[in-house]
């Protein structure tokens, strides 16, 4: 294992320890997240690479594929390590279209947990992160339903640790309020800078916030701004936009995607980058 040499140490899930540099596996299924991927052997070389680098945090979903990723991680990796840990999601299905309408009643959420068992090939999960809101992100309303079933399921020993996922910061406080969570996982990069208030505050209370989109999607003015940090640099805008986040709060966890071995490793490499403080400065511009 070479952990220690991964960008940005580790945090603790409750009481999984788990490296902040992690996996997000939904690039390993086909386009738009459905069927398999074109090279299942280099989707296989991915995940090996994932634990021979140390990585021990792995985010999937039944709903990629759906079954593929999951399916994909159990053949690649099972039996699983010790010191790796699986995070998962539920609240969401899959259409024929490849959209991913919610699915957040009691009985498709037990459904969901047993299924992540099965194809994970798990008898416990160690995470589960409620997915709320929609394609277009978060939307209001009361999570008290859902969320409880999951707590149900984790007190019949079927999941370690919940979380919840495309949240608003009042949803954080209505699960909060009925069991506890151990990471919020929401859209949250440079240009898209809706959380900080939550990033900080999640902070204080020992929670991870676990950004998805960690690149995200820039305008032209805000991509140029990325790129002049990066050149000066000699650096990728992806190095400089995963330092940058492992720079803006300890509890602050990766999970970039890729189906390439070869781009894993440069994702790794180019979170370790070091940000002067000029930099960071010229950066945080970005999202105000």
């Amino acid at each position: 294992m070479v952990s220690t040499f991964l960008p940005g140490g580790t945090w603790t899930l409750g009481d999984l320890r788990v490296t902040r540099f992690g996996y997000g596996a939904m690039k390993l299924a086909g386009p738009r997240v459905m069927g398999p991927p074109a090279d299942r052997d280099g989707a296989l070389a991915v995940l090996r690479e994932v634990v021979d680098l140390g990585i021990t945090h792995v985010d999937t979903a039944e709903a990629y594929g759906p079954r593929v990723t999951n399916q994909l991680i159990r053949e690649a990796l099972h039996p699983y390590a010790g010191s790796l840990r699986i995070a998962t999601k539920v609240g969401a299905t899959r259409d024929g279209q490849g959209g991913w309408p919610p699915a957040r009643d009691p009985e498709s959420l037990r459904r969901a947990v047993h299924d992540n068992l099965e194809t994970l090939g798990l008898e416990v999960l160690d995470l589960v992160n409620l997915r709320l809101g929609d394609a277009e992100g978060p939307r209001p309303g009361p999570v008290a339903e859902a969320f409880g079933t999951l707590v149900e399921l984790q007190r019949q020993g079927l999941i370690r640790h919940l979380g919840v996922s495309n949240a608003t910061a009042e949803q954080v406080a209505e699960a909060r309020a009925i069991a506890p969570i151990v990471c919020v996982q929401n859209m949250y990069n440079l240009a898209y800078r809706r959380d900080d208030e939550l990033v900080d505050a999640l902070a204080d209370e020992g929670i991870a916030y676990v950004p998805f989109f960690p690149l995200g999607g820039f305008s032209p003015l805000q991509s140029s701004a990325l790129s002049a940090v990066a050149a000066r640099l000699a650096a990728t805008p992806m190095s400089v936009a995963l330092a940058w986040l492992l720079r803006r709060s300890p509890n602050i966890l990766l999970i970039p995607g890729t189906s390439s071995a070869a781009h894993l490793r440069e994702n790794v490499a180019g979170a370790g980058l070091s940000l002067s403080d000029d930099d960071v400065v010229e950066l945080d511009k970005i999202g105000h």
